[in-house]
């Protein structure tokens, strides 16, 4: 069927025992399948789940989450459209082309999964991940689907826990009155008095293939998965953006690396620090232009000891070298034909892993350094190759910013791992 993803990942005419031997903690020998739908007709917010969202494509996010779970023996985007199905692809999942008959704006996300399921009918479980909750992570899968596949639920779903008061609707000007749902106003209870009710949060929907014969994707023995509400975003219009924004940033998954360990950050000169022209003038002397926020962005690294190293592959005069390096106050290395074997050596005489380099690139020549950093990012004007590539994509442009952005996101990450550390190493007092 379908070829090996990114993370190794298999079609499903693949023998089916190495599958059982890549799930984790798990007896189930059936075919777990994670089903990511992402049409291309959006009505809210246009190719929304493709949208950046603190640097990575909304549905990103949810793809990071689950192949870096470990239980799911295959990982899938469905979708009609031809650039979300390259960006899945970009970050790891496999395609269903879903047809036209369940792409319409009426159809329904079941119609989705079940013609997903007869397609792939070694499928035994499918679990419906929604692209629009960016803050999902991996152990919420890894929890929820011992649920299925340990004992032995039917279906299983994510939920929230909400304090709201409901009132019965109305209709206006009619005169009637409201009554209170679920609460006596007469003795309204406290915050901390009441429980409060769980609510679906739509992150993700664990069920067999059996029901999804008989049309349910919630039925038999049922069995929640509760989220806390930090976890549980979901994105329906264009103002929820920038709110998502800074919840993923506090409470999102950024990967199994972490963050924490940066210690170097390799970036082009041309493309990354600068907007990639060269200026020559009347006696011959080649010039470049620099942003002053870009130079603002190294000093705050060098300050949190994050080393920075300028690459640049074109050849430019020394002179020009020099007094770029002067200016910026890091070294140069000129003429890197091959970066990756040049970023290798660096690493070898640092003594440093993939996880500890971050890395700005722009174009193809980048492409593997990208991959196997433990931070990437590119300009916003960068190249759809190397774009497809890179786990952050800035909103500045190459010489307008983009080195003092991904400068902010490293130090960002920085500070969320320190503080979960320092919350980790309270916790251990504590208790």
């Amino acid at each position: 069927m379908a070829a090996a993803s990114k993370n190794g990942m298999r079609g499903l005419n693949d023998d089916c025992s190495d599958a059982k031997r890549r799930k984790v903690n798990s007896d189930d020998s059936r075919y777990i399948a994670a089903l990511i739908l992402a049409r291309g007709g959006s009505k809210g917010i246009p190719l929304k789940n493709i949208k950046m969202l603190a640097g990575v494509p909304l549905m990103g996010w949810v793809i990071r989450a689950a192949l870096d779970s470990g239980v799911f023996d295959s990982v899938w985007v469905s979708t009609d459209h031809d650039e979300i199905a390259s960006v899945a692809r970009a970050w790891g999942a496999e395609v269903h082309r879903r047809s036209p008959e369940v792409s319409k704006d009426s159809s329904s996300s079941l119609e989705t999964i079940q013609e997903f399921s007869r397609l792939n009918p070694d499928v035994g479980v499918i679990c419906n991940i929604q692209a629009t909750s960016p803050c999902l992570h991996p152990h919420h899968l890894k929890e929820a689907v011992e649920f299925i596949t340990k004992e032995g639920f039917d279906s299983v779903f994510s939920v929230v826990r909400r304090h709201h008061f409901r009132w019965q609707e109305v209709e206006k000007g009619d005169g009637q009155c409201t009554k209170a749902l679920n609460l006596n106003p007469v003795c309204r209870p406290r915050r901390q008095d009441w429980a409060g009710e769980l609510c679906e949060n739509g992150s993700f929907y664990f069920t067999t293939k059996e029901l999804l014969e008989k049309g349910l994707l919630q039925s038999g023995k049922m069995k929640y998965f509760e989220m806390k509400p930090e976890y549980s975003v979901d994105i329906d219009v264009d103002i929820d953006w920038p709110v998502a924004e800074q919840r993923v940033l506090r409470f999102g998954y950024f990967g199994k690396d972490k963050p924490e360990v940066v210690r170097l950050l390799l970036c082009n000169v041309s493309g990354c620090l600068t907007d990639g022209q060269i200026y020559i003038s009347a006696n011959g002397e080649e010039m470049v232009s620099i942003n002053t926020r870009d130079q603002a962005g190294i000093d705050m690294l060098k300050k949190e000891e994050v080393k920075v190293i300028l690459i640049e592959k074109d050849p430019i005069t020394n002179a020009l070298a020099d007094k770029l390096s002067q200016r910026m106050g890091c070294p140069l290395l000129q003429k890197v034909d091959d970066k990756l074997k040049k970023v290798q050596e660096l690493m070898e005489k640092k003594r440093m892993e993939w996880k500890e380099v971050a890395y700005l690139g722009n174009d193809e020549a980048d492409i593997k350094c990208l991959e196997l950093a433990g931070l990437s990012g590119v300009p916003m004007d960068a190249p759809t190759v190397a774009r497809n590539h890179a786990k952050y994509i800035c909103r500045n442009a190459a010489g307008h910013g983009a080195v003092r952005e991904f400068a902010e996101h490293i130090l960002l990450l920085k500070k969320k791992a320190k503080s979960q550390m320092e919350q980790d190493r309270i916790c251990r007092n504590t208790f």
